[in-house]
């Protein structure tokens, strides 16, 4: 209780190019750029605005090769576009058959989330639930299909879907594993019905949210001034008493 009321929050911890666009400086602030992402975004562009499902489950989590069948199914049952993130180790297991970069759809190893997710093509985010990538839908605004693996995953899907209310999870069967039936209706929700428009609208509040919290006398920008300025005062109460 003595040291509680020291704590400050801050956050989302997204650059300001994709919130607020008060600070401009280089797009990809440090990261490796792949050739993939250039085709990612030349792809993106030359689909409508939000008619794509972006789909990711992440760097670490290792996907059930049955399970990977089925997503691999339900998006090329699904009339929508779709760009697809499948890390190296998993590529193995996706079926034969499956095309890899069609008029329809693109998988690729790796892509700068945030800027597929600021994309205007992008409608939907099938995730694994990840914080990281939670707060990033959250801050672009996009809605998502929660398809939690491990971890706190769960728990981020149970407030996606039960508390914010900006995402539906589909269900699972005895063996854990999300069905192509269940896994299509979901998309088609979030793609095309009125709930979906109303998970929009309710992701867009989230994300007005944000942009107040890390924008000028919002609670992350005020909090990080007061930081920043203890230091400076700290610093020159030490300069003074030596």
């Amino acid at each position: 209780m003595k040291i509680w009321p020291n704590f400050r929050n801050i956050g989302p911890s997204i650059p300001s190019m994709f919130l607020d666009k008060r600070i401009k400086y280089d797009e990809e602030y440090g990261a490796t750029q792949f050739k993939s992402e250039e085709y990612c975004m030349e792809w993106l562009n030359d689909k409508p605005k939000g008619s794509v499902l972006y789909v990711s489950f992440g760097s670490l989590a290792s996907i059930n090769e049955e399970q990977l069948e089925v997503v691999a199914c339900a998006l090329k049952d699904c009339e929508n576009y779709f760009l697809w993130v499948v890390i190296p180790t998993e590529e193995n297991k996706l079926p034969k058959d499956f095309e890899k970069k069609s008029h329809k759809g693109l998988v690729v190893t790796w892509c700068s989330q945030l800027k597929v997710l600021a994309h205007e093509s992008i409608g939907c985010f099938v995730t694994h639930c990840g914080w990281n990538s939670t707060l990033e839908a959250i801050s672009l605004g996009v809605p998502i299909v929660a398809v939690p693996q491990w971890s706190d995953q769960a728990t981020n899907a149970k407030f996606i879907v039960d508390v914010w209310k900006i995402g539906i999870r589909p269900p699972t069967d005895e063996l854990k594993i999300v069905r192509k039936d269940g896994m299509k209706k979901c998309i088609l929700e979030i793609m095309e019905s009125e709930k979906g428009k109303m998970i929009k609208s309710n992701i867009m509040q989230l994300k007005d949210l944000a942009k107040g919290a890390v924008g000028v006398g919002g609670s992350s920008y005020e909090n990080i001034t007061e930081f920043v300025n203890s230091l400076f005062h700290f610093a020159n109460k030490q300069t003074f008493t030596n």
